[in-house]
């Protein structure tokens, strides 16, 4: 109990009198705060006798159920998490603080429980925000934290889509054993499903909850936690309309062909017509591999072939009538084109930026720091075609020497990293318009084939055109 500070009884009948229902807040909360928190210790377990456990009551509102990450086994949920206990050192009497009934404080003023999950995969472990603690006048606390929570979840996928998940959330406190803190269920039905969000692909069958005393190998003492379990059921419905109704779909073909008689031509017909529906699925999913390794390959990991530029990036766009932003795709400009590069090798220059503005030959950077003479004659040249004033025409010094072979070391290495990031910009846009030239040849070629697959069978069985 805090220390009260002594009031006489005609003050508080004459406080009764003329306080009006409920609480008279101001300078009452201030005071009862500084009651309440100036000789509280954050550090002591809120209980009378220390050889008794303080009992907490705990529960879970799940809200949502965010991910079920099948291949990490990681089960991701919004949650609060629902705490009360009793804080013996927190306890007034509301008719000596105007009416107040209860304070709102935060959890590190105060001591709270060391609640954690134990299974969490999150990576700082805690997952929950701090909120404050609402106390009663009667030292009752209760913590509401809520939080995402990622927990592991061994995933057991033998019976997919028609499986069943149980995934467990075990909380109980980190440090505290059975002896100083009991962990109790605040609901015998296990977690709060009240404002539950359903989720699209699973479907939520409960969460029953169950306190289990546990001795660990590292600690004699017996821990206390509390295990909730969703149980939770795979919706079917898509899996059943995108994955076993077009399977089964195929396999009752193959089976009506055994009811054709052997004598007639149309059983063969039948399975030719499903070989080549076999082969079109196959080359698809071939060819939509290729489409997609050439769509993400870099400058780096990849190099494009002379061949792979000729044919598609030059002359299937051209027969295919696609075109490209910034490129003329034409049989002229294709002829033309190893021309124009043969003279743009010829042109391009790899002299630095620097040598290209003063006209000069930049190999003077790669002389020994001792060969100033060759050095001094190429600057004394380029300043010569170059003159600006009489100072600027004389020989550099040493010093200068040095500091301008500094300055257009690192201009020569801008110019590169600018063309080099140039280039494989360049490279890796002309691995997307192959990708895309080989979806669009695919989309051509597998159209004419199932046209021309389905006429033939048409022509090879005449009378289902009569009929």
């Amino acid at each position: 109990m805090v220390a009260r500070e002594p009031i006489s009884f005609l003050a508080v009948a004459f406080l009764l009198i003329i306080m009006p229902p409920g609480s008279l807040q101001g300078p009452h909360e201030k005071r009862l705060l500084n009651n309440l928190l100036g000789p509280y210790n954050i550090l002591e377990r809120p209980v009378a006798n220390e050889s008794e456990p303080l009992e907490v009551k705990f529960g879970l509102t799940l809200q949502q159920i965010i991910d079920v990450d099948e291949k990490n086994q990681i089960l991701t949920t919004n949650a609060w998490l629902n705490l009360e206990w009793n804080d013996y050192n927190l306890r007034w009497n509301e008719s000596e603080y105007g009416g107040v009934k209860d304070l709102r404080i935060t959890p590190n003023k105060l001591w709270k429980p060391d609640v954690l999950m134990y299974n969490s995969a999150d990576e700082g472990f805690d997952g929950t925000f701090q909120t404050n603690v609402v106390v009663k006048h009667n030292g009752s606390c209760l913590y509401v934290p809520p939080g995402i929570f990622k927990s592991t979840c061994k995933i057991d996928i033998t019976w997919f889509p028609f499986d069943d998940q149980h995934c467990d959330m075990k909380f109980g406190s980190w440090t505290y054993d059975g002896n100083q803190l009991d962990l109790v269920l605040n609901s015998e039905d296990g977690g709060d499903l009240s404002d539950f969000i359903t989720n699209g692909e699973w479907y939520l069958i409960g969460m029953p909850g169950k306190k289990n005393t546990i001795v660990y190998q590292c600690c004699p003492e017996p821990y206390v936690d509390v295990t909730f379990t969703i149980q939770i059921r795979r919706r079917t419905l898509y899996y059943f309309f995108n994955l076993i109704v077009p399977c089964v779909l195929i396999s009752s073909m193959a089976l009506l062909g055994f009811t054709l008689p052997p004598d007639s031509g149309e059983k063969l017909t039948l399975g030719t017509y499903f070989n080549c529906i076999m082969f079109m699925v196959a080359s698809s999913v071939v060819l939509t591999v290729v489409v997609l390794n050439y769509h993400h390959r870099t400058a780096d990991i990849h190099e494009m072939p002379q061949w792979i530029k000729t044919v598609f990036l030059q002359w299937l766009p051209w027969i295919l009538g696609m075109s490209r932003p910034g490129k003329k795709i034409t049989r002229k400009t294709i002829l033309m084109n190893s021309r124009m590069k043969e003279l743009e090798l010829k042109e391009r220059s790899s002299k630095s930026l620097l040598a290209n503005v003063l006209d000069i030959d930049d190999d003077f950077r790669n002389l020994p720091g001792g060969n100033n003479a060759s050095m001094t004659t190429s600057l004394g040249t380029a300043f010569m075609r170059h003159p600006t004033t009489i100072e600027e025409a004389a020989v550099p010094s040493s010093g200068t020497q040095r500091d301008l072979q500094n300055i257009l070391r690192e201009l020569q290495f801008i110019t590169n990293r600018m063309k080099k990031a140039d280039e494989e910009a360049e490279v890796i846009s002309d691995w997307k318009f192959a990708a895309m030239v080989v979806d669009r040849f695919c989309l051509i070629i597998f159209t004419l084939f199932t046209i021309i697959a389905t006429v033939a069978v048409l022509l090879s069985a005449p009378h289902i055109i009569v009929q």
